[in-house]
């Protein structure tokens, strides 16, 4: 049984950042020469090395597990790439997905009889004092409500709001600098953005009421679920929802040699339509892709969890990208400059850009391009990542709409989470069948061009 202060993150902002530069100290030495090892064979980059050995992954999951707050949403970002770490030690740090040091029962107690103005015992029918799921922000709790539903609690950490306003002190400092001596004062922009979704999070009257937002989306994908809110037993720091029973997709990458192709495939189309399906029908992401969040149901469904980074997106960043999908699907062409720049993209010089464009569409389109596609191959992220790298200067030319951050965390996310899932199989059929869905459903948009 942990200590009763063990859960609490640190909340200066100087001491928090004094922790993350020790741990960075402590784990530059592994990495470095990692990083030597991985790249020294002439072929390019040795997939088999990771960036972490098993020693640092563990350090790194213990700090950020006690820091909490953002530093942690970052681990758990970091054991999603595939590119970074061997499946072995990305096993490690993806602990930090659903797993952190928790709250004392006393803790959680008192912060429930606070927010829903009565204890667990009066407010619950039954109330389990040992989370089942501990994160970033708060601890999941299973309990039973007076008429008998099985319910998933949220419980907030009592410090973490502050924790994350030191985070983001420590991190809005940097951001200006780099804004600042990079000539890219916008970058400042997609920090507030971040900013704000980060606090909108701590708030989960907020979350519930994005979770009904999210469902209000889901009629056309009958196999995407939601749990529903109890709003009586929701407050801002409290959060009861149905309990979903099954695996995460968490629990299902870690045993992947047990699944057939079929199996993969199969949740590979869900995570698809779950991503894509929402945002081209109605301009709704979900923006937290971490593989904890998603529930492998027993009906075959998949269940979608945590609402705090769910976004509603412009209408002309949707209809482009609607336009985008149209064409990938055989329909009128889309013109990556023009139409970009009607969704809020800012080009310095639209023609010098449109190579550079151009091949950002290609690598982000290969799987809605080909009739069998093998994402585990197909290294999206990593060649992204590339391409941005060997074209500094032609990317601090572009501007995208602030909004396009949580976008582009969704997406990637997604891409992430099938390249750990070895997904492949026929997926322009899959998009092909969300088209078909898009036509029949989606909401009609004021814009058009």
């Amino acid at each position: 049984m942990a200590g009763d202060d063990d859960y609490k993150p640190s909340t200066g902002r100087f001491k928090r950042l004094a922790k993350l530069a020790t741990l960075s100290a402590k784990l530059s030495t592994d990495v470095g020469a990692r990083v030597v090892k991985r790249f020294a064979n002439r072929d390019g980059e040795d997939p088999t090395v990771s960036l972490l050995g098993h020693g640092a992954a563990e350090k790194l999951v213990a700090t950020l597990g006690d820091l909490k707050g953002l530093a942690m949403k970052i681990g758990q970002g970091i054991s999603m790439d595939p590119d970074l770490l061997t499946p072995e030690i990305r096993a490690v740090v993806a602990k930090l997905q659903n797993q952190a040091p928790p709250m004392p029962w006393p803790t959680v107690k008192d912060v429930i009889t606070k927010e829903l103005g009565r204890p667990p015992d009066e407010a619950y029918a039954s109330f389990e004092q040992e989370p089942v799921a501990s994160a970033s922000l708060g601890q999941v709790h299973r309990a039973v409500t007076k008429d008998g539903t099985t319910v998933a609690v949220k419980v907030q950490y009592p410090d973490i709001a502050r924790a994350i306003h030191a985070d983001l002190d420590n991190l809005g400092a940097m951001v200006t600098v780099v804004a600042t001596t990079s000539r890219m004062p916008h970058g400042k922009d997609y920090f507030r953005e971040v900013q704000q979704g980060l606090l909108e999070e701590l708030d989960y009257e907020v979350e519930a009421e994005r979770s009904r937002k999210f469902a209000s989306t889901l009629g056309p994908f009958p196999d995407l679920k939601v749990p529903r809110v109890f709003d009586e037993l929701t407050a801002e720091r409290v959060l009861t929802l149905e309990y979903f029973e099954g695996e995460t997709l968490k629990e299902f990458i870690a045993r992947l040699d047990q699944h057939t192709e079929d199996e993969k495939f199969r949740i590979a189309r869900l995570l698809t339509r779950m991503t894509w399906g929402p945002f081209l029908c109605s301009g709704v992401v979900h923006a937290d892709p971490h593989p904890g969040n998603f529930m492998l149901l027993k009906d075959g469904t998949l269940g979608v969890l945590d609402y705090g980074a769910i976004k509603q997106m412009s209408e002309p960043w949707t209809y482009a990208n609607r336009k985008l999908f149209v064409a990938l699907m055989g329909g009128p062409a889309y013109d990556p400059i023009a139409d970009s720049a009607k969704a809020g993209m800012v080009f310095e010089n639209p023609e010098a850009a449109r190579p550079f464009v151009a091949t950002v569409l290609d690598i982000a389109c290969r799987a809605v391009r080909t009739d069998e596609f093998d994402y585990a191959e197909a290294a999206i992220n990593r060649d992204m990542r590339n391409h941005f790298l060997k074209n500094a200067l032609s990317l601090g030319t572009i501007k995208p709409p602030k909004e396009a951050v949580q976008f582009f965390r969704a997406v990637a996310g997604m891409s992430q989470n099938l390249e750990n899932l070895k997904a492949k199989g026929p997926f322009r059929s899959v998009f092909a069948e969300l088209h078909e869905t898009v036509t029949r459903h989606g909401r009609p948009l004021s814009v058009s061009w």
